[in-house]
């Protein structure tokens, strides 16, 4: 009796430790909340990992994209700052592009020839994913308001001159009188007030403060798991929409899972979402105030509201606080374009012969305007391009490319000023950009009507 009880008792412990293997082993919706490791082994860890991490998103990138500095000759972001030209995207050896474009996309694919720049891009480091600013927004930050976003673990690692200008101009709906309302700062919460004071009514001006006062996030935070070396207050919405617009501050889309099918996200302008009805590349948020309430409660947590508990969650108010957040947003305009009519289309007195070519392949043979429509480039719906159609499944440094879903159109007004481009920021320039929607789209360009094309771009 004894005998039979104890091996009953053996039994039982063994099937317990199998199912908790098991349980382990599969994937989960949740983050652990419970940490096992205290915080200096886990830095020590992942500061030691670090640099094998970084090499390894380099050398992506390197073998995908021609990575020089190639400015655009007399072409400018609003700001100033010169815009990078040329196709970067790497073909196979021996391949052109009009070769590739002749191609179905069973042969593209079957042959194993989709360029590796128009797969969907990886975090740096995919498996960990969370916020990464660029170098040049870390340390104005860090001089304005003493807050630091080093992260121990990652750093950026796309090069400045494929980023947006910084700090980018602001131009507001409501006094376009002013030109650039920044004077060339960046926006903090050191200077919103003395900027902005006079020029926004209270109720704008309290959103703004929102917009620039920092809550905790997934990796800036006060607990044991943040990747911040100090305890961190966290990080504003203008940390990533650095004065309104952009950064190319980079986070994985909160929506998906398991981990690898997450989506790295390349932060889109908020200029212009005052004519905007979809709000996040694939959310299909439908309010800025929806998305401004979602960024808080959600986005910044990995969409884990038991970690978003944990970690010190801001509940915005949806009556005063969300909606005073969402009414400044809606003050953000484009950047001013000096060629265009009322109607978003050129003007024949102001434009170049090229520019009026591209702006005919705009609206025709490229097929542009399908969802780019005239006057501020977007349909406001949500398009699958089905890209898959070109590649096999794999796994890249942890983000398992395959069929990207619904993306929503992004407004073409002020483009020169948002690389990269794509959701996801695979795309370094225009004449990438316009070399992947030829192969998508199937409108076998020439290279005349590929050239007229960006330079009609240049001007929205």
């Amino acid at each position: 009796m004894k005998k039979l009880i104890l091996t009953t008792i053996v039994l039982g412990i063994s099937i317990v430790a199998h199912e908790t293997v098991r349980a382990k082993d599969m994937p989960s919706s949740y983050a652990p909340v419970a940490i096992k490791e205290d915080f200096a082994g886990t830095m020590k860890r992942m500061k030691a990992d670090k640099p094998k991490i970084i090499a390894r998103q380099q050398a992506l990138l390197e073998e995908r994209y021609d990575l020089r500095k190639q400015p655009a000759d007399g072409i400018l972001m609003s700001g100033g700052k010169a815009i990078q030209t040329g196709i970067r995207a790497r073909l196979a050896k021996g391949l052109s592009w009009e070769q590739l474009a002749a191609m179905t996309p069973d042969d593209i694919r079957n042959k194993g020839l989709w360029p590796k720049g128009f797969l969907p891009l990886p975090h740096p480091n995919h498996v960990e994913g969370g916020m990464i600013f660029p170098q040049f927004h870390i340390d104005a930050v860090k001089k304005q308001d003493e807050r630091d976003l080093t992260r121990f673990d990652l750093d950026y690692v796309l090069a400045d001159h494929f980023l947006p200008e910084f700090p980018a101009p602001i131009y507001l709906t409501t006094r376009p009188d002013l030109g650039d309302v920044s004077k060339g700062q960046l926006v903090t919460l050191s200077n919103y007030y003395e900027l902005f004071n006079g020029i926004l009514n209270p109720k704008q001006l309290e959103g703004l403060r929102l917009l620039v006062t920092p809550f905790a996030q997934q990796q800036f935070n006060l607990t044991e798991d943040r990747r911040s070396e100090k305890p961190s207050l966290g990080v504003t919405c203008f940390d990533c929409h650095a004065n309104g617009h952009t950064n190319s501050a980079t986070h994985l889309a909160g929506d998906v899972r398991p981990q690898q099918y997450r989506h790295r996200i390349d932060t889109p302008t908020l200029r212009g979402v005052n004519i905007q009805r979809l709000f996040g590349s694939q959310r299909a948020l439908k309010t800025v105030e929806d998305f401004t309430e979602f960024e808080q409660r959600a986005a910044y947590f990995d969409g884990d509201p038991v970690i978003a508990t944990k970690k010190g969650v801001n509940p915005l108010e949806r009556g005063s606080q969300v909606h005073a957040m969402a009414e400044f947003q809606e003050l953000l305009d484009f950047p001013p374009a000096p060629k265009l009519n009322v109607f978003g289309k050129l003007d024949p007195a102001k434009a170049s012969e090229a520019e009026l070519r591209g702006q005919a392949v705009f609206f025709g043979k490229g097929q542009c305007a399908v969802c780019h429509a005239a006057p501020y480039y977007t349909d406001n719906l949500a398009h699958n391009l089905h890209t898959e159609r070109f590649f096999k499944e794999q796994m890249i440094n942890g983000r398992y490319a395959s069929a990207d879903g619904p993306i929503k159109t992004f407004p073409l007004r002020g483009i020169k000023d948002t690389p990269p481009y794509l959701h996801d920021g695979r795309l370094l320039t225009l004449e990438d950009t316009v070399e992947f929607f030829n192969l998508v789209l199937g409108t076998q360009l020439n290279q005349q009507e590929k050239t007229d094309l960006v330079t009609f771009m240049y001007q929205l």
